[in-house]
């Protein structure tokens, strides 16, 4: 200026710093100038849509309180996909930090993730094109010391890549320390169940119940040490003690809530990678998302304050396109998110997981009460009878614990308690249906007990979710059929004798099954209802199970033993029961 050369840098963030919370950029501009304040004293006018873009940009990155240290900004890796917007706000040339440079434009590149890296050989499962992806992504992350969000929609295996880049991380000898991974009570069987199943090779330690491990010798020897968010608080010495080598947070959005205590122990763990997994890293407001990168990479998205001014405000209370997209810019690299619809081709027809679900307080106590009380009287039968004969002694038994997983309300007993214990299952089941439906999921709800749909449709009317109906006594089977094929209510309840057969349903591509029937064909029979010729959507199958019970045990006979299941909850089953009596003593167990 006037021969003077003079730095640009400072000049802008004066004026940026001029800024009022809520005030847009544009209000600096005065008859399309931009008069700001220099050190020496004197105030430099600059054409505003000159400088605009970059101002802009460095808005983005740091809010109206850049850290400046002398004439240069402190910028971190994470966020160094701004030097390309810098770039092309100025249309200037960069010299040095090539690195730098390079890693600022894989950020912004499409695909990022893509390269095709080894999957582990000691993992059994084959990743699929979009999930191998993913696989890649973490990996690059890992590489970089970045975080990110894995946001696959429910049900497309965001463990399954977890899994393989825990693993791949062991088989690179970068492991020095074990991987911690955080998830829901219900969530635990699952990840140990996987972990044995995809990654045989990884040694497991399941950091859950009074018994576990109290101090940090006990994870010598281990790649993967599994826990719960209650935990977070109760554990939060030891945990807070160990170098972890990563952190994975499944369903991630359970630290939303900036204030909880286990989301601020989250946050405080020391690991070398962080990755969160959650179909819904936003459920209610931006915040949320704020939550996420707190723990992932704190700074990214500034602090809480800085974040509501920049973006939540703009964009939840104005609509602000222009701060939605810098958002998403921002992010785009840290948040993979694939939906059904986006990968629908290369899903199988029909995919089956299992949802574990922790009774606690009076519905554990009675449970256990039924359980002991029913194993004597079998073992009594059985003794007297033997066993060929003792099968309405053993179905009556099993019956009711069952009931008692479902809901208490289910048991009929003579003394029974005006208030019966809470349901976990019907807990849970109120959680999950409502983001379900949310998605735009189309979902047969299947119950062997006409009682428990019962029980259910009262919850349902709460949370303000329309349903048909299909009982034993339903007359006119052809309305309900019609009003859920038609996308007139998003849930059918069907009990599993009534709907089990003649009746196609392909709108749907959910299916749950609250309660497990022993006859593994029959609950076949009832999925199909949906999953059948002229279905163009993936299905996905859910079965709700009350860990530790009779329904765990159950299923594990039913994978060894698929004929004496069948034959043992046949009703119209001729001859003696096809078990033994350590069957029977594995069906009473207590719960651990």
């Amino acid at each position: 200026m006037e021969g003077e050369r003079i730095a640009l840098l400072p000049v802008l963030i004066a004026a940026i710093s001029r800024l009022k919370p809520d005030q847009p950029l544009d209000s600096l501009a005065k008859t399309g100038m931009l008069y700001s304040p220099m050190p020496d004293g004197r105030t430099l006018a600059l054409p505003f849509e000159r400088v605009r873009a970059l101002m802009g940009v460095l808005v983005e990155l740091f809010g109206d309180r850049p850290p400046v240290n002398g004439r240069v900004i402190d910028l971190s890796l994470a966020s160094a996909m701004g030097l390309d917007a810098i770039a092309e706000a100025t249309r200037l040339r960069w010299v040095g930090s090539q690195r730098l440079r390079d890693l600022a434009t894989r950020l912004r590149a499409e695909g990022i993730g893509a390269e095709d890296r080894p999957v582990p050989a000691g993992f059994t499962a084959t990743l699929r094109d979009y999930q191998r992806i993913g696989f890649g992504w973490m990996g690059f992350l890992d590489d970089q010391g970045f975080g990110g969000v894995l946001a696959d929609d429910m049900g497309l295996g965001k463990t399954v890549q977890a899994l393989a880049h825990i693993l791949a991380e062991k088989d690179s000898g970068r492991m020095q320390a074990p991987f911690l991974v955080v998830c829901p009570t219900s969530l635990v069987a699952t990840w140990r169940d996987e972990a044995a199943r995809f990654a045989p090779d990884l040694r497991v330690l399941i950091l859950h119940g009074t018994g576990r491990a109290r101090d940090a010798a006990s994870f010598d020897g281990v790649d993967l040490v599994v826990t719960t968010y209650p935990l977070l608080p109760r554990d939060s010495a030891l945990l807070e003690s160990i170098d972890w080598h990563g952190v994975t947070l499944d369903e991630a959005q359970a630290i939303k809530n900036p204030t909880a205590r286990w989301t601020q122990v989250a946050c405080r763990l020391k690991a070398g990678h962080r990755l969160c997994l959650t179909g819904t890293p936003v459920e209610n407001h931006l915040g949320e998302a704020w939550s996420l990168f707190a723990f992932l990479m704190p700074g990214l998205l500034g602090d809480a304050k800085s974040f509501t001014k920049l973006f939540r405000t703009p964009i939840e209370k104005r609509g602000d396109a222009e701060r939605r997209l810098l958002l998403s810019r921002r992010l785009k690299p840290f948040l993979l998110r694939r939906t059904k619809a986006e990968v629908a081709a290369e899903l199988p027809p029909k995919t089956e997981m299992v949802r574990w679900i922790d009774l606690a307080g009076g519905q554990r106590d009675l449970y256990e009460t039924l359980r002991l009380a029913m194993d004597r009287k079998v073992r009594d039968a059985v003794a007297s009878k033997g066993l060929s004969r003792s099968a309405i002694e053993i179905l009556d038994a099993l019956l009711k614990l069952r009931q008692a997983c479902c809901d208490p309300r289910l048991v009929k007993l003579k003394n029974s308690p005006k208030a019966a214990p809470a349901s976990a299952k019907l807990d849970f089941l109120m959680e999950f249906l409502p983001a379900l439906v949310e998605e735009g999921r189309r979902i047969l709800l299947f119950s062997q007990f006409t009682s428990m749909l019962d029980l259910i449709k009262p919850e349902l009317a709460k949370v303000g979710i329309p349903f048909v109906e299909l009982t034993g006594q339903t007359t006119d089977r052809e309305t309900p059929v019609k009003q859920f094929q038609s996308g007139a209510v998003p849930l059918f309840l069907i009990s599993l004798k009534a709907g089990g057969v003649g009746l196609t349903l392909t709108a749907a591509d959910t299916v749950i099954h609250y309660d497990p029937w022993w006859n593994p064909a029959v609950e076949d029979q009832a999925t199909d209802r949906a999953h059948r010729i002229g279905q163009d959507k993936p299905v996905f199958v859910y079965k709700l199970i009350a860990g530790g019970t009779v329904e765990e045990r159950m299923l594990d006979l039913q994978s060894r033993k698929r004929a004496v299941a069948e034959a043992l909850f046949n009703p119209d089953g001729k001859g003696a029961l096809a078990f033994s009596e350590e069957d029977i003593a594995a069906l009473f167990q207590p719960m651990a």
